[in-house]
């Protein structure tokens, strides 16, 4: 996999990381439900950037975010949610 640059963007109770890789935009959304808890609504990777892991290196973003800042995911998006499960390893930052 690829190392990817990714920003993240916060605006009032929504925000998002986004990553850019040849020109292409994936983001993954998310609402602040509070202090302790984020929810992940929606995963969105271009076609010309699937199969690359940046949907992948997105999630795993929130996931360091989460234990570096104490809060929790709720994982609405399917994507999240699927990673969630291959990976278990990151039960600790989860509510499911």
């Amino acid at each position: 996999m690829s190392e990817f640059d990714i920003t993240r963007e916060t605006e009032g109770s929504k925000g998002r990381y986004v990553l850019v890789s040849d020109g292409h935009e994936a983001d993954l959304t998310y609402s602040v439900l509070s202090a302790q808890t984020v929810i992940a609504d929606h995963t969105g990777v271009p076609v010309a950037l699937r199969g690359t892991g940046a949907g992948l290196a997105l999630v795993k973003q929130l996931v360091a975010d989460a234990r570096a800042e104490g809060f929790r995911i709720v994982p609405l998006c399917p994507f999240v949610n699927a990673q969630r499960r291959r990976h278990p390893e990151w039960s600790d930052v989860f509510n499911v």
